[in-house]
């Protein structure tokens, strides 16, 4: 399995870490982790976090467009799950990914770190 860059997983970590939206450790972070289920990032939150990527990485995003994936709008249930049962468990992961489809993850992001663009 391919392993994240560690430039990738210190912007991530540091964007959680500045704009307080939760403690992430860069070292799990993995190529399956979801932005917007995982991290907790959405709905205006994604699109914040995607100008950021773009303008630190120098990625062009002329052609990106949330039709391919769905704009990430989060879920009542999911937080409410986490809430009770907290996040750490994997049945309480597995329980939310049903309840919630994750929509944009980490192998994106690193994807277009590759190729320079995020479609």
């Amino acid at each position: 399995m391919e392993e994240v860059l560690p430039e990738l997983k210190e912007f991530i970590a540091g964007y959680c870490e500045r704009y307080k939206i939760r403690k992430v450790d860069p070292a799990a972070l993995t190529m399956d982790t979801s932005i917007d289920l995982d991290l907790d990032i959405f709905d205006i939150e994604i699109d914040l976090f995607l100008a950021e990527f773009t303008d630190t990485f120098r990625i062009d995003n002329s052609k990106f467009s949330w039709y391919k994936y769905g704009h990430p709008t989060g879920s009542a249930a999911v937080d409410m799950i986490k809430i009770v049962f907290g996040y750490r468990s994997r049945w309480v992961k597995r329980l939310a990914n049903r309840v919630y489809q994750p929509k944009f993850r980490v192998h994106n992001l690193q994807e277009a770190m590759k190729t320079g663009r995020l479609v």
